[in-house]
């Protein structure tokens, strides 16, 4: 395999010989995404870092992070067909920390364990005639720090001294990415997964929603798509297939990966979206699930991977597909 060079001039960068057919490749996808051969690729089917803190993500920054996606989004275009399409399944940061955000959160009053407002504790400063918070604590029977924070509201998630988050979305981020590579945003899909919070499956603290769905962006190639309907049963065209919103639980044992997809999510995907004998892509394969979703539907498929261990587990779980041994079942 040669390396990568960079052309002088338009920056694009050009390779050869192009990436093997049904194999998981050890690298990176921004890397990678450019060994692929031209106008080869019908489909592509993904799910990128979310920058929420995985141990994958270590170490990387927000720049970085968006500057990963920028650059295999743009590759993209380059490796799909004309007509060809791109699937990334991602969610919005939910957490995002702003330093430039106020630090005051909220008065949780449902969870408070002292009944004490902050209207007590302006009575009692204009009762004893002191802002000293040590003798206003010791008028009202609690400790100081529940007197600074009904004073100052700075009941933030981490600790007062942690930087405030707010919610991020991503939709206009890979529109715009993609509309700088020449894709179209040419679809959204929501997929509803199993509600999950921090320390609760069920509620948050706050006033906030909990974590419940995921988006499914897909990006399109300018050329002739193929519409072929008889893909999937009419049923599945009543029940998925002509569907915005897709409901289907989360991996129940992230066992060999820490961020699985449900191979149901890649399966409905590349029967909508490619017929047999296609070649689909996941740039970052992870344990495998689009691989072997992409080969027990007859199509051909290839993966990136950039951590050795994971490169393997990819590899296991095609190989397994390849020969019908897969574990997982696709869904009826």
């Amino acid at each position: 395999m040669t390396t990568l060079n960079e052309a002088s001039d338009t920056g694009q960068r050009v390779t050869g010989p192009w990436l093997d057919i049904d194999a998981v490749h050890e690298g990176d996808a921004a890397d990678l995404i450019y060994q692929v051969q031209p106008d080869s690729l019908a489909l592509s089917v993904w799910s990128p870092p979310y920058h929420v803190g995985k141990n994958y993500e270590a170490g990387q920054s927000v720049d970085d992070w968006e500057k990963l996606l920028r650059t295999v989004i743009a590759g993209h275009f380059r490796a799909l067909k004309p007509g060809g399409f791109c699937a990334v399944n991602i969610a919005d940061i939910l957490c995002f920390p702003d330093p430039s955000m106020p630090r005051i959160q909220a008065e949780t009053l449902s969870h408070r364990r002292l009944r004490v407002t902050r209207e007590d504790v302006l009575a009692a400063i204009a009762e004893i005639g002191t802002t000293d918070r040590r003798k206003v604590a010791a008028h009202l029977g609690v400790s100081e720090q529940t007197v600074d924070r009904r004073l100052n509201g700075n009941n933030i998630r981490g600790g007062k001294y942690s930087t405030q988050t707010r919610v991020r979305t991503v939709a206009g981020m890979i529109e715009e990415m993609g509309l700088d590579a020449g894709l179209y945003m040419y679809d959204r899909r929501v997929w509803v997964k199993d509600p999950a919070w921090a320390n609760s499956r069920w509620h948050t603290s706050s006033l906030r929603a909990i974590d419940e769905f995921e988006y499914i962006f897909v990006l399109w190639k300018p050329g002739i798509t193929r519409v072929v309907r008889d893909r999937l049963t009419p049923e599945e065209w009543r029940r998925w297939g002509s569907r915005g919103v897709w409901d289907m639980p989360s991996v129940r044992a992230n066992d060999d990966h820490e961020a699985k997809f449900p191979i149901e999510l890649p399966t409905r995907l590349i029967r909508l979206l490619s017929c047999p004998g296609d070649v689909v892509l996941d740039p970052f394969a992870g344990s495998g699930t689009t691989l072997a979703a992409a080969a027990l539907t007859g199509r051909l498929t290839m993966g990136f991977e950039l951590d050795p261990k994971y490169v393997r587990a990819a590899t296991r779980t095609l190989h397994q597909a390849m020969h019908g041994t897969v574990q997982d079942e696709l869904p009826l």
